[in-house]
């Protein structure tokens, strides 16, 4: 009987501090997340900010894929902010080994391969002419591949009517027919519902802007 008591209070003791750390890592991720959503939070020093503390809260939690997903969200936006080039490519290759570890536990994920898009986009701007073909190919392989994973996903429109508007039109962009992608990007987003308040949801009021400059 003793044994049975014992074994008892183990597992629930075990259970009580699982539970303990999964609302922990909740609000920790809660708080950092919210904190992504403020625009003051959108300079280089405040996402390097971010990409440190969820690289902490990674490594504390090291069966979770968000953490190290939004590490890389914070790096690569970093990289579009950034006036000295020599910057992008370490920036890309901290989001790259990081998205690595998110997609080694989710694979298949659409909102992994929007970022790797983002990424291959960042390695392009160090210099368009040489690296255009080579990295705006691999960007838009990516997006198909969110595509395949989940054709739902609202970010993969806002990122492929991005890069159309951003494009020459004699390499293939369109601005006519980026208006109609963020459109529908947008009606996307309007059925759109995050897995919980800690899953990726941004990007709306960033494609209302850039419809405005399709128009």
């Amino acid at each position: 009987m003793k044994r049975i008591f014992l074994s008892l209070f183990l597992t629930g003791g075990v259970a009580m501090a699982a539970m303990a750390q999964s609302a922990q890592y909740q609000d920790a991720m809660s708080k950092q997340t919210a904190e992504l959503d403020s625009s003051s939070t959108f300079t280089p020093d405040g996402l390097q900010q971010k990409a440190n503390t969820f690289e902490r809260i990674a490594d504390a939690e090291k069966n979770q894929w968000l953490p190290y997903y939004y590490a890389a969200y914070a790096e690569v936006m970093q990289t579009f902010m950034l006036k000295d080039k020599s910057q992008i490519d370490p920036l890309a290759d901290k989001a790259e080994a990081n998205l690595d570890k998110a997609e080694a536990l989710s694979q298949k994920n659409s909102e992994i391969a929007c970022i790797r898009s983002l990424v291959a986009t960042a390695r392009l701007t160090v210099d368009p002419m040489t690296r255009g073909m080579k990295y705006g190919a691999e960007a838009a392989s990516l997006l198909e591949q969110a595509k395949a994973y989940n054709p739902e996903n609202p970010r993969i429109y806002m990122l492929q009517g991005q890069s159309l508007l951003f494009t020459p039109e004699q390499f293939g962009g369109s601005k006519s027919r980026a208006k109609t992608t963020f459109e529908l990007a947008l009606e996307k987003f309007a059925a759109f519902k995050p897995e919980s308040n800690i899953a990726p949801h941004w990007g709306e009021p960033y494609t209302r802007q850039l419809l405005a400059k399709a128009q």
